[in-house]
This record gives C-alpha cells, sequence and structure tokens, in this order.
C-alpha cells in the first residue's frame, strides 16, 4: 500500500532520526514483500461472496490487534500519548490507512486495475515534487532520471494497453497517492516521541472503526460467507486467508513505518514501487496468473530507478527538514 501538506504530529519540530540505510533498506524492502502477499490472498475472499468493506475491516482489525502491544506500551510509559497524539493517530487512520484503499478500489470500479496501479504509483514522483516546492532546490539529474526510468517501468509492468481514460475514476487514483504520500511523510516525522509503531497500531484501530461505520450507514456493502476459499489448490476455511492477511498487513506497516525514518521518505516510497514486482510474483506462485515478458523488462526498469535514487547521496533526503542533515551524516540520495 501515497502529497498534500504533511500532516502535523505534535507541536515543535520534527524529531531528528538518525539515518541507517541498509537496516532501513531491508526493512522496506521487507514492508513491500508482506504487503505484496495480502492481494493475493484477499482475492479468493472477494471471489467467495465477501464484500470488500468485510474484508479490509478484518484485515485491519487483525492488524491493530497485532500491533496493539506497542500501543499499550507507550501508553502506558507515557499517559497523555492520547491526548497530545490524537490527532496524528486519527490522520493515520483516515489518510493512509483507510483513504488510500478506499480510494484505490473506488478508482478500480471505472478503470482497469493496471491504470489505477499506475497512477497510485506516482507517489514518489510526487514527494520529489513535493520536496522541489517545499524548499525550492530542483532534485538531481540523477534523481529526475532515475523517477523517469522507475515510471517507465511501472507502465509496462502494469501493462496499460489499450486502457480507456475515466475522469472520476483518474481522480479516485489520483486521491489515492495523495493518501500514499501521506503515508510516508507521516511515517518519517515518527521518534521517541511518536514511537513508528504506536502510530501504525493506532491507525489500524482507527481505520477498522471507520471502515466499521462506512459499512453501519449504508455506504459501504458488508457481506461475509462462510463457504471455504481456494488457496494453493486447497480448500480452506475463511478464517484462514483472513488470519493471514491481517497478520501480513500488520507486518507491512510495522516494517514501512519503522523503514521511512531510517532512509526518507522520497527513497522509501521508491522502494515501495517493489510491492508491485512482489505482487506480480505472488499472483505467478498462489494464483497461476504468469506475467508477461514485457513485465519483467518493467520490473528491471524499476530496479534501475530505484538504484538511481539510492546512490544520490547530496540530495535532501528529509521531507520535513531536507536541507538539514544530522552531524557527520551524508543522507542518503517518497506508501
Amino acid at each position: 500500500m501515497t502529497h498534500t501538506a504533511p500532516v502535523r504530529l505534535a507541536a515543535g519540530p520534527a524529531p531528528r532520526v538518525r539515518r541507517t540505510p541498509s537496516s532501513g533498506l531491508l526493512l522496506a524492502v521487507t514492508s513491500a514483500l508482506t504487503f505484496s502477499i495480502s492481494g493475493p490472498i484477499a482475492k479468493p475472499l472477494l471471489e467467495g461472496g465477501w464484500s470488500l468493506a468485510a474484508v479490509l475491516a478484518i484485515r485491519m482489525g487483525v492488524a491493530g490487534l497485532v500491533l496493539s502491544p506497542a500501543l499499550v506500551r507507550t501508553l502506558r510509559r507515557r499517559p497523555d500519548f492520547l491526548r497530545v497524539h490524537w490527532v496524528s493517530l486519527v490522520a493515520f487512520g483516515l489518510i493512509p490507512v483507510v483513504g488510500c484503499q478506499v480510494f484505490y478500489f473506488s478508482a478500480l470500479q471505472r478503470m482497469p486495475v493496471g491504470v489505477a496501479l499506475l497512477i497510485q504509483y506516482l507517489a514518489p514522483v510526487m514527494l520529489v515534487l513535493f520536496v522541489w516546492a517545499r524548499t525550492r532546490r530542483a532534485p538531481s539529474r540523477t534523481v529526475l532520471i532515475g523517477s523517469v526510468v522507475a515510471m517507465a517501468g511501472l507502465v509496462l509492468v502494469v501493462d496499460i494497453a489499450g486502457a480507456r481514460f475515466d475522469l472520476l475514476g483518474t481522480v479516485f487514483a489520483l486521491l489515492a497517492a495523495v493518501c500514499a504520500c501521506v503515508y510516508f511523510v507521516m511515517s518519517e516525522r515518527t521518534g521517541d516521541d511518536l514511537p513508528p509503531l504506536a502510530l501504525a497500531a493506532g491507525g489500524l484501530l482507527v481505520g477498522t472503526v471507520t471502515i466499521l461505520a462506512l459499512a453501519g450507514v449504508g455506504i459501504l456493502p458488508l457481506r461475509v460467507s462462510g463457504a471455504p476459499v481456494e488457496m494453493l489448490g486447497m480448500s480452506a476455511a475463511p478464517l484462514v486467508p483472513l488470519l493471514l492477511v491481517g497478520v501480513c498487513t500488520a507486518l507491512g506497516y510495522a516494517f514501512g513505518v519503522m523503514a521511512v525514518p531510517r532512509i526518507g521518505s522520497r527513497l522509501a516510497s521508491f522502494v515501495g514501487l517493489s510491492e508491485v514486482l512482489f505482487a506480480l510474483s505472488f499472483a505467478w506462485l498462489l494464483l497461476g496468473e504468469a506475467p508477461a515478458p514485457v513485465q519483467f523488462v518493467g520490473g528491471a526498469l524499476i530496479l534501475v530507478g530505484v538504484v538511481l535514487v539510492r546512490v544520490e547521496e547530496r540530495a535532501p533526503a528529509d521531507v520535513s527538514s531536507p536541507a538539514e542533515p544530522l552531524p557527520g551524516e551524508v543522507g542518503p540520495g517518497i506508501r
């Protein structure tokens, strides 16, 4: 699993986080990997009679419960945590968690999957432009080339040949991209004052309540089914994929919000493009949907684009304070 102006987390400047690129890259790739598993696991549920709202509510709820110990520890350590940061928790739950998914699936109802994916994954380019507008410093040539190469690869991967244009669907997909951007900006601003896992747990629980509220007033349909679903050629009870998708979502958010402060929102967002590649791989493995040769070429271009953005070490990496590197640090070149 997205800019507008960054959401303010608390009074005062954004926390300074020492960048640890190696561990951050590993966490970001792992986040993309775990997020990518959710789609192939959830697809049999949607095909088996479950509504999207039901799957999303259980997915977010399970993920929120898995990460809830981090929130509980924070509340015990800081009894005033909710009073100080409730706006951040609500904003994270409504924008990156609920907004991104609702807008994306709304776009899917009006346009092909490939086009919706392509627009949503414009989030890295949006972050580059956001930093450019905020700092009035143009990105380096390396970053610009990396952005173009990565986007060209994404076009090949999602295969949009023959797709028709839909204005409202495009607006929904762009809003999903903005929500993804907010995810990276908010994650980058976490620290000791706002622990990333506490933010993710609180946001997921807020998202669960929001989805159930939208279903309760009839905006989103809520349907469940007890019929077995097909997974890996076998029949399984719905509880199995529901738990799996919830745990994968928890891990995706956990690794993601810990990765962004370490490598910066811009690089993290480009690494997040690997989620598309992992999703293709799992769809091939779990659903038998083999990628076309051109998609392998697109995947290679995405990786080249990420590498180009990564090797640009002198470019500003912090969205909140891009011109202020940490003492003794050479910053790495925005989900």
